[in-house]
């Protein structure tokens, strides 16, 4: 992992995805969850602020040693015990069936091997387990999936491997997950080929 990556990256990432309407997102998001959580792609620890009152354990994952550093003092603050993984999603040292909500913000776009990390995600929920996710992706309107895919490249360095057209809800239902229910959106004051949004959940 370069000097970008691990000293660069986690700054600027936490800069841009700190804003109150992203926030309000995450909130949103979270609301529910509770029992054994399990987020992927904790970065800075950005969700901290928004898990219910009730969530006093979580256990993340992030092969970022950067966003690691910068996440200790939310972690801190935040009063939530936390097991910090410095592993990437693909493949986790836990036991099938141990979580009862997995979570991911902002993460699906920047695995290399999503479609593996997903079924990873389905092995360690616990059956009738949640799938909570709120991302970025493929917009629905032809000529901005084009721009998407040829800002790929670009995208990719300057967000650390991020790519901008992943139909999110197709690589869902591909992982076998159930009850996939996703809404898909535009957000408002983002270009349009980085303001698709995808947010709900679905079940293992």
């Amino acid at each position: 992992m370069g000097l970008y990556s691990r000293l660069i990256f986690p700054r600027l990432c936490d800069l841009v995805m700190n804003v109150p309407r992203l926030q309000g997102l995450r909130a949103g998001a979270l609301a529910e969850v509770r029992g054994e959580i399990l987020e992927i792609g904790f970065g800075t620890g950005l969700n901290l602020p928004h898990y219910p009152a009730s969530v006093r354990r979580l256990t993340t994952v992030d092969p970022n040693p950067g966003m690691g550093r910068m996440a200790l003092r939310r972690v801190a603050a935040s009063g939530i015990q936390v097991d910090h993984r410095r592993i990437g999603g693909e493949a986790m040292p836990f036991a099938d069936a141990s979580f009862d909500y997995a979570v991911s913000t902002w993460t699906l776009c920047s695995i290399a091997e999503v479609e593996q990390a997903l079924s990873e995600i389905r092995r360690v929920l616990r059956p009738g387990g949640r799938f909570v996710l709120l991302e970025h992706g493929l917009s629905s309107d032809p000529g901005v999936a084009r721009w998407q895919r040829r800002l790929n490249p670009l995208e990719g360095l300057v967000a650390d491997g991020c790519r901008l057209d992943r139909d999110i809800e197709a690589l869902v239902r591909q992982a076998g997950f159930a009850d996939v229910h996703l809404e898909k959106f535009e957000l408002e004051g983002l270009p349009r080929t980085h303001g698709t949004m995808y947010r709900g959940a679905a079940t293992r």
